[in-house]
């Protein structure tokens, strides 16, 4: 399959969910650093077609860094990856880590979001 091709099912599959679910807002982690270059392009790529998918559907983007994402569960921004995931199973009462870890991730990004979005409304009142 061709990058293109991927793109194209990432962004359908994307503009399908948001046409189901109808959410307020996507939770996206920004781009960090990445020692593999072909690496960084193909998640910059997808990053660029989910971001376009919300501005299509007019559904907002709050982007969050890593280390933020880190220190809002479990209180230290350079959490190793295994103690985000354990967070992600207590705080939602899971009975084992969320598998594969990109399904870990968008979770951690949905809680790093919902704490903020509370912060952000306390402050603002």
């Amino acid at each position: 399959m061709s990058v293109g091709q991927r793109l194209l099912i990432i962004r359908s599959d994307l503009l399908s969910l948001i046409d189901e679910y109808k959410p307020d807002v996507l939770a996206v982690e920004t781009l960090f650093f990445c020692k593999n270059a072909r690496t960084a392009m193909s998640v910059a790529q997808a990053r660029g077609v989910i971001l376009e998918a919300a501005e299509c559907k007019s559904v907002p983007v709050k982007e969050y860094t890593p280390m933020q994402v880190k220190l809002h569960l479990t209180g230290f921004g350079r959490s190793d990856k295994r103690v985000v995931q354990d967070m992600i199973a207590r705080l939602l009462e899971l009975p084992a880590i969320i598998r594969p870890d990109d399904a870990s991730d968008a979770l951690a990004l949905a809680v790093c979001h919902a704490r903020m979005s509370v912060i952000d409304s306390v402050s603002s009142a």
